[in-house]
């Protein structure tokens, strides 16, 4: 049979570094690595002839001479220049490190106060100029700080990735989660779909975070938003049989019973085995509510007047001056605009409190309001005042993260009850007007008029307001018995739930230790300390309930930050870099900075580039601090190069 030859393997030798090496030939090991300490060369192999030769060849001439204990302290110089060389490397990659931290950690601010990119340029020369001042030796440190425009781009991209990250990583332990959807136009006319999720785990963490930000380019169509919805949902690989709603602002392309975003996404989950509510945003249909009331005839005199004193510049500043000169409590009027949701109310709470003045006003600028000396027009206006502050009370209260669907209908059943209250004060004979202050104040200054018998009148507005509320909520009133049973699992009657969760409702609403927990604890809480074996479809039942998105409202605040970054100042922001800012400004997870600083290529196409136009010299020298780090410092060369390749940048 033929020999074979194998090439024999020196590191399989079992060979060792041998102390006696350091006082005969000044070697010294590290990582695995045979070091001359006066040259700072290797030797390849642990051998005493390799070793030898070395210095024999290299440094004899000059140390053989040196003997004893002389030759003990140069042993001890050589090691303590290489101690100093270590902690510089060190020093060196930390220093740049804590550098590239901060740059994160700004670009981090940047977004969340909405500021363009340049301003990291700004940030950077207010802080060298107070360390000028403060601290003039740490000038070097804080030089070291990136902050230029194209940085802080790459940092935000970089920040935002991590976030989505985080967010993937959370949604993998989803049980249920719902979509709040959202679309508006840009300053550059581009269409933006707004898509959040809020889900909830099996240990009723819940997590409300933005999923995508999708431009839509071309059409708007029902179907053109859900292809742009499951994109964002099959990109962070969520599975479709786990939603557990969809929530949208009642748009003809999200509503449609055909072809709508809702339906459509409706559709696509009982294809994948699940069921998803469609709701319409509670804000939103609120908001539709509180138009029902028109009053045409007090808002047009009202919008009229404000208008003439705020539209001209002169006349604005004489009202400011008149009412500073009178001392007035307030000290302007107020715009109306329509599409904001408390500008009703706060425009007519500013002109009633200032209706003296602003007719004493116009009757100097020879412009005198009549209605403001008609009795019947001010009861008008002071019920009118104080209609749309109660609604204006309901809209703040819909408002706010983190809400539960069962806390925001809750508010609405309330509102539908006060308003059978105010009907039955003011149908009286001798109507009470407790909670119309403003209508109460008129009756008080004309006492003369006959406003009371106006009050019927506005009874019947009330009653009317009423049935709209009772018309507009019709999703909500569909899953009622599930809110109620989510809501108050203790007083509903077993025949009226869901086969599957009877025996365990039974067994719940018997056991008194968890009847007095919730009364004690938040939703969540409670259900979240429920056994789980015990009552696990009555958990399966509260997480779903949980996930439920009851408005739109995370999307109407983003809007708002999306105006505020995407002004028409700054139109060439492009769609990924509003989508990197939304995603960091409204996300409750905090980027992951040594993740994102170790996950960061050693080195980033900007370092190429720049390394490109490096001299030979220079790469010459870079290529010496590479090959000397590697045995001189416990570095490992990888981190070294990281090192340079982020001072670079």
């Amino acid at each position: 049979m033929a020999t074979i030859n194998r090439k024999r393997k020196v590191d399989c030798e079992g060979r060792r570094f041998k102390d006696g090496w350091k006082l005969d030939y000044f070697f010294t090991e590290i990582r695995n690595n045979c070091v001359c300490l006066i040259c700072q060369e290797t030797v390849a192999v642990f051998k005493d002839y390799n070793v030898k030769r070395h210095y024999q060849t290299r440094h004899a001439d000059m140390y053989d001479m040196i003997t004893g204990k002389e030759r003990t302290e140069k042993l001890k110089q050589f090691e303590a220049r290489l101690i100093s060389q270590q902690q510089y490397f060190a020093r060196a990659r930390e220093s740049n490190e804590n550098a590239t931290a901060a740059s994160y950690a700004v670009a981090t601010l940047i977004a969340k106060r909405s500021k363009p990119f340049n301003e990291g340029e700004f940030i950077k020369d207010c802080m060298m100029t107070m360390v000028k001042k403060i601290c003039p030796e740490k000038q070097q440190e804080f030089a070291k700080v990136c902050l230029a425009r194209n940085t802080v781009a790459r940092r935000i991209e970089e920040l935002s990735a991590d976030i989505k990250r985080q967010l993937g990583d959370r949604g993998k332990e989803f049980d249920f989660f719902s979509l709040a959807c959202d679309e508006s136009t840009d300053a550059s006319d581009t269409a933006q779909l707004l898509v959040f999720l809020r889900g909830v785990d099996n240990e009723m963490n819940v997590t409300e975070e933005l999923l995508d930000l999708q431009s839509l380019k071309t059409q708007t169509r029902g179907t053109d938003i859900f292809s742009s919805v499951c994109a964002a949902v099959n990109d962070m690989k969520l599975p479709w049989n786990k939603i557990s709603g969809i929530i949208t602002d009642g748009a003809p392309s999200m509503t449609g019973d055909r072809s709508g975003l809702a339906t459509l996404i409706s559709n696509k989950v009982s294809e994948e085995g699940g069921k998803a509510v469609k709701l319409h945003c509670i804000i939103h249909q609120q908001v539709l509510c509180a138009k029902h009331l028109r009053y045409e005839h007090v808002m047009k005199p009202v919008i009229k007047t404000i208008n003439y004193i705020r539209s001209r510049a002169l006349c604005h500043r004489q009202f400011q001056q008149f009412l500073s000169e009178i001392h007035a409590e307030y000290g302007d009027v107020v715009y109306y605009t329509d599409v904001r949701w408390l500008s009703r109310g706060s425009a007519l709470s500013r002109f009633y409190s200032l209706r003296q003045q602003i007719s004493e006003f116009l009757a100097e600028k020879g412009q005198p309001m009549q209605e403001l000396s008609d009795p019947k027009w001010l009861s008008d206006l002071g019920f009118l005042v104080d209609i749309t502050k109660h609604l204006n009370i309901l809209n703040t209260s819909l408002q706010g993260p983190d809400a539960v669907i069962s806390q925001l209908y809750s508010h609405i059943k309330a509102f539908g009850i006060k308003l059978k209250l105010f009907e039955r004060h003011l149908s009286q004979t001798q109507p009470n007007t407790a909670h119309f202050p403003a209508l109460q104040e008129i009756m008080t200054t004309f006492p003369q008029s006959n406003v009371s018998a106006q009050t019927r009148r506005y009874a019947s507005a009330i009653s009317s307001l009423a049935e709209e509320f009772r018309q507009r909520f019709q999703d909500f009133a569909a899953i009622e018995k599930d809110i109620t049973l989510f809501s108050s699992p203790f007083s509903v009657d077993t025949d009226d739930v869901p086969d599957h969760l009877q025996l365990e409702l039974i067994e719940l609403q018997c056991d008194a230790e968890s009847r007095s927990r919730h009364q004690e604890l938040s939703l969540a809480n409670f259900y979240r300390q429920l056994n789980k074996d015990r009552f696990r479809e009555i958990r399966a039942f509260a997480k779903k309930m949980l996930s439920l998105f009851g408005s739109t409202y995370l999307c109407e605040k983003t809007f708002s930050v999306m105006n505020i970054n995407k002004s028409c100042v700054r139109t060439r922001l492009t769609d990924n870099h509003l989508r990197d800012i939304l995603r960091i400004n409204t996300s409750a997870f905090e980027p992951d900075l040594p993740f994102v600083l170790q996950s960061r290529s050693l080195i980033s196409p900007v370092t190429l580039r720049q390394t490109s136009h490096l001299s030979a010299g220079n790469k010459s020298l870079n290529k010496c601090l590479l090959r000397s780090t590697s045995v001189l410092s416990f570095i490992p060369e990888q981190t070294f190069k990281s090192s340079i390749n982020i001072y670079i940048d």
